[in-house]
């Protein structure tokens, strides 16, 4: 009976490794990275106000059926869409109210309690 020893699979090993080390290699620190700009945080800024636009859009001619609403005593028909906008930005109107109405007053407190 004779045995064989099987070649060793994969590709035959060098005896000298040699390797390059490149720019693409070599990851760079946070304090090597590029820092950020007003004009990059606007585009991307830009760029999710757009998709969020888009998902307005969809939503908004998806839901036009008409419903009745009634506030403060007035009654009305108007698509449910529009009526759930309207709320939203009245709601984000009253939210920044508040917040200006805060900052001011935060300004005035600062201002107040310099030497």
């Amino acid at each position: 009976m004779t045995t064989t020893n099987p070649a060793p699979e994969g590709p035959p090993s060098s005896p000298v490794a040699t390797t390059q080390t490149t720019a693409d290699d070599v990851r760079r620190s946070p304090a090597d990275r590029e820092p950020r700009t007003r004009t990059g945080t606007t585009w991307f800024g830009i760029c999710v106000a757009a998709l969020l636009l888009v998902v307005l859009i969809v939503f908004i001619l998806q839901n036009t059926g008409s419903v009745e609403v009634t506030f403060l005593g007035m009654h009305g028909n108007l698509p449910l869409a529009m009526a759930l906008l309207v709320a939203a930005v009245g709601a984000a109107i009253v939210t920044m109210a508040i917040g200006a109405a805060r900052i001011a007053q935060i300004r005035r407190l600062s201002r107040h309690h310099r030497p």
